[in-house]
């Protein structure tokens, strides 16, 4: 009997058996590889925070998946390439280098079982660009088809938070405060929410079109945004946003997971 999770069609590969693996890989399965890190958030945030907001995304969204998939979920790659964080305590970091070759070695093992979707859920934004060598150099090798999906990247509800809140909150702020107060509420020191304004934001006042991300961006540290290696106002932070947050970006990912279900891997020539 198959130790799969409750949802039909969703499984988590260290529950199952190599033959029952084996038997679960089609032409139209679906592997996911959850990416986070490990890394600073403050005085009000654990160090846990990409992980456990990646896990509760994760979570919300297998529920919301076409019964019809078949999708089969890796154990979270906990540690990520933080290089931007590595000036504070706590910050557990992978080389670029190491990063990439991880993911490549995970993809690798995907494409070993027989499965030629993968799905790489990224809740942490300095993994973005080991991903997207990652994914190219698996493609490259395997003709897999490797999605990248950057919850943050996803249009988030509107009218949830102000728009330069969105734009600069970028570390610890109102976004990532108010999913942790609806997932992990035990795990916020309430006592230390601070609005942490960004040197983006500060620039972006002083009529500059050159900040931190953009269309042009400069390499930053944590530090050099914020002294505390925050950015946004976490006093803006509420449970019920959260809520809204974490239900809008679920459904986003659960249709991506159903897209790369049915994606025609006949494209990728």
């Amino acid at each position: 009997m198959s130790h799969a999770a409750s949802t039909p069609g969703i499984h988590h590969w260290q529950s199952l058996t190599g033959p029952e693996l084996a038997a679960l890989a089609d032409e139209t399965t679906v592997a996911v590889l959850p990416l986070a890190a490990i890394e600073q958030h403050g005085a009000h945030l654990p160090l846990s925070t990409d992980l456990d907001i990646g896990n509760g995304l994760l979570a919300a969204a297998l529920t919301r998946v076409d019964p019809a998939s078949r999708v089969v979920v890796l154990p979270p790659l906990a540690l990520g390439a933080s290089l931007e964080h590595t000036g504070f305590a706590g910050t557990l970091s992978l080389s670029p280098e190491a990063a990439i070759g991880v993911i490549e070695s995970l993809g690798e093992a995907v494409h070993r079982a027989g499965i030629r979707r993968l799905v790489l859920f990224n809740s942490h934004g300095g993994n973005k660009a080991v991903i997207d060598l990652a994914a190219l150099k698996l493609r490259a090798a395997h003709a897999m088809l490797v999605v990248k999906a950057n919850y943050f990247r996803f249009a988030p509800p509107v009218d949830a938070l102000p728009a330069e809140e969105l734009r600069h909150g970028l570390h610890g702020g109102a976004l990532e405060t108010s999913m942790m107060l609806h997932l992990a509420p035990e795990k916020v020191r309430r006592e230390h929410l601070v609005d942490a304004v960004s040197e983006g934001r500060t620039r972006e006042a002083a009529g500059s079109t050159l900040g931190p991300e953009g269309d042009a961006g400069y390499a930053w540290m944590a530090q050099d945004l914020h002294s505390s290696g925050v950015t946004g106002n976490a006093r803006l932070a509420d449970a019920d946003i959260g809520r809204r947050l974490v239900a809008h970006f679920a459904a986003r990912l659960a249709a991506v997971i159903d897209e790369a279900g049915r994606f025609d891997l006949a494209t990728l020539r």
